[in-house]
């Protein structure tokens, strides 16, 4: 019988966790920085999302933009960052790291795993960067990873839903596949019909304006110019259009994972 879809919204302020759970969402993960992909959020802002949602919350583990492949201290990190979070009451951890060669790390992997337990672990899209797609998912159910988010190793899940659907296939249930990377209300319905998975993440952030009424036009603090001065926000209705637009999948249009 297919499974409800459940959605993962990516959420880096308490704004936008108490928008995305108010719309609808299952669950969501805590980032910060998501010019570079989402980094360990502080545990400040994780006891004050903690606090507003009643929702599984999974915590980024990434000590830093870029590659996947750490060092030794920066492994030191993410393992007290796993600590730090798994006592503060986090429900899950999200994380990766590869080798130089591009294939999985599934020794560190693996016991960064077993440091999270009990929480649930999501291998990250790490797995995207990686030399072989059909490899590294053998790989990554080595290293006993509860799900596997991937845009199928495309820039989007709309170019990946191929890959995708073949994932799907060849996890043979030994791993949940969660489809993500530009997911909105638009094409959602089509990324299900063509790939089979029950779980998605989303980011749905909207522009918000900032309410300074003085703005220094010609200095940037950031990489980004002109992002002093706005930010993006899940809104509640963002999240509602996205269920709604699901809710038109008949399950009998959905493949079978």
């Amino acid at each position: 019988m297919m499974q409800p879809v459940l959605i993962e919204v990516c959420v880096d302020s308490v704004p936008s966790a108490v928008g995305a759970e108010r719309g609808g969402a299952q669950r969501l993960e805590l980032c910060s920085d998501l010019l570079e992909g989402g980094i360990t959020p502080s545990l400040g802002l994780f006891q004050a999302v903690r606090a507003r949602i009643s929702l599984p919350l999974h915590v980024i583990i990434r000590p830093r933009g870029g590659d996947f492949c750490y060092s030794e201290e920066e492994f030191g990190i993410m393992r007290r960052d796993i600590e730090i979070a798994k006592r503060a009451g986090a429900d899950g951890a999200v994380l990766g790291i590869l080798l130089p060669s591009g294939r999985i790390d599934i020794t560190r992997t693996r016991q960064l795993i077993e440091l999270a337990r009990p929480m649930s672990v999501t291998f990250h899209r790490a797995f995207d960067m990686s030399a072989d797609l059909h490899n590294s998912l053998d790989d990554v159910c080595q290293t006993d990873a509860n799900r596997l988010l991937t845009s199928g190793g495309e820039p989007d899940c709309g170019q990946g839903s191929d890959a995708i659907s073949k994932l799907v296939q060849s996890a043979r249930g030994r791993i949940h596949i969660m489809a993500g990377g530009g997911i909105n209300a638009g094409n959602v319905a089509q990324i299900l019909r063509r790939t089979g998975v029950n779980e998605i993440h989303v980011g749905l952030a909207t522009v918000v304006q900032s309410p300074m009424l003085v703005r220094n036009a010609r200095v940037s603090l950031g990489k980004a110019p002109g992002r002093e001065y706005h930010r993006a926000q899940v809104l509640e209705e963002s999240v509602r259009e996205l269920k709604r637009a699901i809710a038109q999948v008949p399950a009998n249009e959905r493949r079978e994972p």
